[in-house]
């Protein structure tokens, strides 16, 4: 567990400048990401009314904020809203930007949910430093209702086939770090980021693992270049 403290120790370091960090090094394009995975769930889950919405790996709230602003969006009713992050810094400023969300302190293998008790589990850009990652879907599996939905956003490891991947690989080895050491003042935290992609699954092992766990993916979708991927998952 100590590489996991590690991650967490390195996100508290850098909670401050998170944000603005993410806005500059995706240029943006996070928004779009995040926006469809929430309209994409909505209307696979089919309901007006959630009783419960988990976000894990919740950083500083941002997911949470799309939640709303797309439930909104569609007159849909989110009648709870949970932060999980075992990042305390990241949650602090979480908490100054949605003051009415609860935000709980734990990891994702380990959360003190009761079971069966949530309608949907995001996990944005997360789900890669959660070291003990079968046992978060075996948990996530475990706190979800019978047809609630997982959803994954995140930076999967592809084939170097084309130019544009080659570029993409440039971007994200050569010129994040530098960026990112820049806005936080921390450049080992944005070279970890390469880094943990590198190391990370392919879209299928992923697919692998959740389905493992009982959660059965009925929408893969990838998008900008196959940077990022959206996953979403029944739970059986």
């Amino acid at each position: 567990m100590e590489k996991q403290q590690k991650i967490v120790s390195m996100f508290n370091d850098i909670a401050g400048t998170y944000d603005v960090a993410n806005r500059v090094l995706s240029m943006g394009i996070d928004k779009s990401w995040r926006n469809k995975a929430c309209n994409k769930t909505f209307e696979l889950y089919g309901q007006k009314s959630i009783e419960k919405i988990v976000d894990v790996a919740c950083g500083t709230g941002d997911m949470i904020l799309f939640w709303e602003k797309v439930a909104n969006e569609n007159s849909i009713e989110i009648k709870n809203i949970i932060g999980i992050d075992p990042s305390v810094g990241m949650m602090e400023v979480g908490k100054k930007k949605l003051p009415h969300v609860e935000f709980i302190e734990a990891g994702a293998a380990s959360m003190p949910l009761e079971s069966e008790s949530t309608d949907i589990i995001s996990i944005s850009y997360g789900i890669r430093n959660v070291v003990q990652r079968q046992e978060a879907f075996y948990e996530f599996a475990r706190v979800l209702k019978k047809d609630g939905l997982v959803v994954i956003n995140e930076f999967t490891k592809n084939k170097k086939e084309k130019l544009l991947d080659h570029l993409t690989d440039f971007y994200m080895n050569k010129i994040l770090p530098v960026l990112g050491g820049l806005i936080s003042k921390n450049k080992e935290a944005y070279t970890y980021l390469p880094n943990s992609i590198d190391e990370f699954l392919t879209t299928e092992n992923l697919c692998k693992e959740l389905k493992k766990a009982g959660l059965e993916p009925i929408h893969v979708k990838a998008f900008s270049m196959n940077i990022s991927t959206l996953i979403i998952a029944k739970k059986l």
